[in-house]
């Protein structure tokens, strides 16, 4: 059905909707009401008051979009362009909470300062960039010039302020690093952690040994363990909804016309003088080397090539699905310098793409008056249903989604979203149900709250085991026959390591060992994957002393970098939670 359908079918709605509109607008044509309703949101949002606007927005999208065209060679696809969308509104608000932040701290550029990044005997990278002579000292003169020259009047306006923003940024970054020093004891410990190394014998005991058998649990303890933990079932709010969809697989007349692409560029591709030139014009998925191959290390797929003569173009091959010419542009002994013009198949844009966004748009048209259900039932559409969380980006059954998401985030309950354009699909969702974030109910969760009680007990049990083994073979050899288990080795294990060899992740193992004594056994170790008997057989601790200043100084900046990078995130997060941020977007971008 086209729009022309839709409007015929729906005359009778229109007339009684604009005879009752044409009566209201003499009521109310001389009032401010159209001023007050065609207002709408000024900006694309703002944060503590101050607005985004959507010029920013869309200048970061274009930057976002030239950086993944130049970077790839494609197109960005819509999912690919929704998440950079989302970036760059991320980026908007974390850049005016960072101002706010340096305003309240009154960190400021003066213009001493800013004239010194600029002309000053140390000048900002971005002067020295694009006045630096070859023997390193900065072109005066033609700084000068330019700094004069009338029609850079407006140009040096921005540098300026990109000037002061960087300097401004520097200086924050100097606070916030300020308080985040290392101290002599932390470099003293991470030298220590990194350059200690142990060699032990252990036998493992895998929790996995205890049978289900061996675990009685009752539903009081079940829902004890419920009550004191509802902290670990909590859960950010969740979506409950249905789908239809319209897959944007190439069709068999989409192959056949790439196909026929293909085919019908062999002649000119044969005739070309400069085969790197033809490729990229025609802009085949395969680029031009110009490399000599040999040819028993030509990839299987291409050897229709080896057969060709020089000049000669290939007949079309289809590999996974696409077409390929070869040509032979020349042979050196057994080696061959070739072309190969190929396109991928895709679904045609506007045959198949534009057909089925125009059925997709006409389902959520009729959907959204005659009912979600109903309409899938007329064409023939299979409902699925799907559940997602928010802040979750992956959704089953539909993927990675993050335009998804955000059309489920503004939907209430038995509403219909516009069509939403995949990578793969176009769907159209109905929300069924809306659950507020908090602690899932005992019901829904109460299988996960089993498996967490059976396996702690699991682990006492099996903990219980060794230690009445332990006491009457407290040998590592006797243990290791009471047991029937093998006496498994690790050498050099390293007091910063997360892992034992063929163990798994065990810190709280690797911790006891590097509190041992050379030679002694140490009791049963209830770790994450097991219970352990460790013997340590020899153990280097590394002596403070013997470190470098070079050693040091390495070991400071990695520190400082580390805390510096968790800062921020923690820093950044706290400014987002404090502060009041508007998100006008829904209502602006369609």
């Amino acid at each position: 059905m086209g729009v022309m359908e839709k409007m015929r079918n729906s005359t009778t709605t229109i007339l009684w909707v604009l005879i009752f509109s044409f009566g209201i607008l003499w009521i109310l044509a001389d009032t401010q009401v159209f001023d007050a309703l065609t207002v709408g949101p000024r900006s694309l949002g703002s944060v503590n008051g101050e607005p985004i606007s959507l010029d920013e927005y869309n200048n970061r999208v274009n930057f976002y979009t030239e950086q993944y065209s130049q970077n790839t060679g494609n197109s960005m696809t819509p999912e690919m362009r929704s998440m950079y969308e989302n970036q760059a509104w991320e980026d908007l608000v974390a850049a005016e909470l960072i101002q706010q932040k340096m305003n309240e701290l009154g960190i400021t550029v003066t213009d001493s300062e800013l004239l010194e990044m600029v002309t000053g005997e140390n000048p900002a990278p971005f002067i020295r960039q694009r006045f630096q002579t070859e023997d390193g000292s900065i072109d005066r003169i033609a700084l000068r010039a330019a700094i004069e020259a009338p029609e850079n009047s407006e140009a040096w306006i921005m540098v300026e302020q990109q000037l002061r923003d960087s300097r401004r940024q520097e200086k924050l970054s100097n606070y916030i690093s300020s308080g985040l020093k290392v101290n002599a004891l932390e470099v003293k410990n991470e030298y220590i952690r990194e350059n200690s190394y142990a060699d032990i014998r252990y036998l493992r005991f895998p929790y996995a040994d205890v049978s289900d058998d061996e675990i009685t649990v009752t539903e009081e303890e079940l829902r004890d363990y419920y009550e004191d933990y509802q902290d670990q079932f909590e859960r950010s709010e969740t979506y409950r909804f249905r789908y239809v969809s319209w897959d944007k697989t190439p069709t068999a007349q989409d192959t056949t016309n790439i196909i026929g692409e293909v085919e019908n560029l062999r002649t000119a591709f044969a005739n070309a003088e400069n085969d790197s030139l033809f490729l990229d014009r025609y802009q085949s998925a395969v680029q031009f080397t110009g490399a000599y191959v040999a040819e028993d290390e030509i990839r299987e797929e291409y050897q229709p090539v080896v057969d060709l003569e020089v000049g000669e173009v290939s007949e079309v091959v289809m590999i996974n699905g696409n077409p390929y010419v070869f040509k032979k542009v020349d042979q050196r002994g057994n080696e061959i310098k070739f072309g190969v013009l190929s396109y991928p198949v895709i679904a045609d844009p506007v045959g198949t793409v534009d057909r089925l966004a125009e059925q997709a748009s006409e389902f959520e048209f009729y959907a959204s008056s005659e009912g979600f259900e109903e309409e899938a039932e007329r064409r023939e559409l299979e409902i699925r249903e799907g559940t997602a969380t928010q802040e979750t980006a992956f959704i089953p059954g539909i993927g990675q989604s993050q335009q998804t998401m955000q059309a489920l985030e503004n939907l209430s309950e038995e509403s219909i979203s516009e069509v939403i354009e995949l990578n793969n699909q176009f769907i159209v969702v109905q929300m069924l149900q809306r659950t507020p974030e908090g602690a899932r109910p005992f019901t829904e969760v109460r299988s996960q709250v089993e498996t967490i009680v059976k396996n702690q007990k699991r682990m006492d049990i099996m903990l219980e085991r060794v230690q009445q083994m332990y006491q009457s073979n407290s040998d590592l050899e006797a243990l290791a026959a009471a047991s029937e288990k093998e006496i498994q080795v690790a050498e050099d294990l390293r007091m910063a390591a997360t892992r034992i060899p063929d163990a798994g992740r065990e810190v709280k193992v690797i911790g006891k060992v590097f509190s041992m004594e050379p030679g002694s056994t140490s009791q049963p170790i209830q770790g994450e994957n097991g219970v352990y008997v460790v013997e340590v057989t020899e153990l280097t601790k590394a002596d403070p002393a013997s470190i470098t200043e070079a050693e040091r100084q390495q070991i400071q900046a990695r520190l400082e970098q580390q805390k510096f990078i968790t800062f921020n995130q923690i820093f950044l997060d706290q400014l987002k939670a404090e502060a009041d941020i508007d998100d006008n977007r829904s209502q602006l971008i369609q």
